[in-house]
């Protein structure tokens, strides 16, 4: 689906770095994080919304795997290395493409905030919520409001911003969030099954207040896992220079 896909970039140079974003966001989550990468990364970079978010197509499916296609349709003709950080669900994805099973080779996968154990009463609940029609809202600071909740950027992104807006678009009857509620029937296959099949180096991280993954769910699947203290689920957004810093130190 590369065709569909929106996909910011910048940088030169011959390696690549791709940023995937998490449920519910956009590329624009990034943007906290990329005065350090422009100051320091030495190549280029591109951080694409996925399909079903943001100013991409809204065309399924939606699982897990078609994603990773998206993205290794992207990255297909590179021959250099290419490095990829993932948030939550885009981490996901990021493993999935560390398999090799999509084509392209990766040369690191840097994951964090990613929900790695689901009960059976989270799955169903999501895939409930995938089966919703998306909701309008007759405002637009009302659609930005659950933009920010739903993408869990409340409190971090100003409801007046530019990056707030990108995440709400104007339709019939009102607004809505930038989002095909159907992108949560993705949720269900085992998250420590797909790392376990990862052939690429990869390194787990989350905040020390991530309400989605312990220390603990992580050292049982990276031993060196990394975790940011005072931070919660968006460590690139709360600590954007940390986080790019122990980047920067997996990749040295």
């Amino acid at each position: 689906m590369h065709e569909g896909l929106w996909v910011a970039q910048g940088g030169t140079g011959e390696s690549l770095l791709v940023l995937l974003h998490g449920l519910g966001a956009n590329a624009s989550v990034w943007n906290a994080m990329m005065p350090s990468i422009k100051r320091s990364w030495q190549g280029r970079w591109i951080a694409p919304d996925f399909r079903g978010h943001g100013r991409s197509a809204f065309v399924g499916p939606y699982g897990y795997g078609t994603h990773a296609a998206d993205i290794a349709s992207l990255i297909a003709d590179e021959s250099h290395r290419v490095i990829v950080v993932g948030h939550s669900f885009g981490g996901v994805v990021g493993a999935l493409l560390a398999t090799g099973w999509f084509g392209p080779r990766i040369a690191k996968l840097f994951a964090f905030g990613i929900k790695l154990k689901w009960s059976t009463e989270e799955i169903a609940k999501s895939q409930e919520f995938a089966g919703k029609p998306a909701r309008v809202f007759p405002g637009r600071a009302e659609a930005i409001q659950r933009y920010l909740k739903t993408a869990g950027l409340f409190g971090l992104v100003s409801p007046d911003s530019d990056d707030a807006a990108i995440g709400v678009t104007e339709g019939p009857g009102g607004y809505q969030v930038r989002m095909d509620p159907r992108v949560f029937g993705a949720v269900g296959p085992s998250i420590p099954g797909i790392f376990s099949q990862a052939t690429a180096p990869f390194r787990l991280a989350a905040g020390a207040k991530d309400p989605m993954v312990s220390a603990e769910d992580m050292l049982q699947i990276d031993k060196s896992a990394r975790v940011f203290v005072g931070a919660g689920h968006n460590v690139h957004c709360e600590q954007p220079e940390e986080l790019w810093r122990a980047i920067s130190t997996e990749l040295a």
